[in-house]
C-alpha cells in the first residue's frame, strides 16, 4: 500500500505555499467535500504517525505513496452508489469522490521505512523516528 513514485511537481519547496496544498492531478470539480478527510500527525520517541479517518473504504481504495521531495501522499476515491431508477433518495449526506491529502516529512525522514495499515475505516501510516 506504500509506494515511492518519483514527482513532477519540482517546483515544490515552500510547504507553506498556496500551491502545494492543492490537489493535484485533480481538477476542481472532481475533488468533492471528502477531499478535506482529516488527518492527525504525532510523533512519538518511535515514529511520526499519521492517523486518517476514512469510514466505508477498504485498503485498496486508498494508495500511500511518498514521492522524492519527501511528501507524504494519501489519496483515494470513495465511490459514488449506484443509481437504480427505483430508488428515490430523500436526504445525501455521506461523502464521496476523490480525496487527496500531502505532507512534507522532515528532513531526515526515513521514507524508506514507511509503514501503511489500515483497520476499522482508519488509517495508519508510521515513519520511524531518526535516532537523535
Amino acid at each position: 500500500m506504500v509506494y515511492k513514485r518519483e514527482t513532477l511537481h519540482r517546483s515544490v519547496f515552500d510547504p507553506f505555499s498556496s500551491d502545494f496544498w492543492a490537489p493535484f492531478g485533480f481538477s476542481s470539480n472532481e475533488v468533492s467535500t471528502f477531499a478535506s478527510a482529516q488527518v492527525d500527525w504525532k510523533e512519538t520517541l518511535e515514529a511520526h504517525v499519521f492517523k486518517a479517518d476514512l469510514p466505508g473504504l477498504r485498503k485498496e481504495e486508498v494508495k500511500v505513496e511518498v514521492e522524492d521531495e519527501r511528501v507524504l501522499q494519501i489519496s483515494g476515491e470513495r465511490s459514488v452508489e449506484k443509481e437504480d431508477k427505483n430508488n428515490k433518495w430523500h436526504h445525501v449526506e455521506r461523502g464521496r469522490g476523490k480525496f487527496l491529502r500531502r505532507f512534507r516529512l522532515l528532513e531526515h525522514a526515513k521514507i524508506d521505512q514507511v509503514k501503511a495499515s489500515m483497520e476499522n475505516g482508519v488509517l495508519t501510516v508510521t515513519e520511524p523516528t531518526p535516532k537523535r
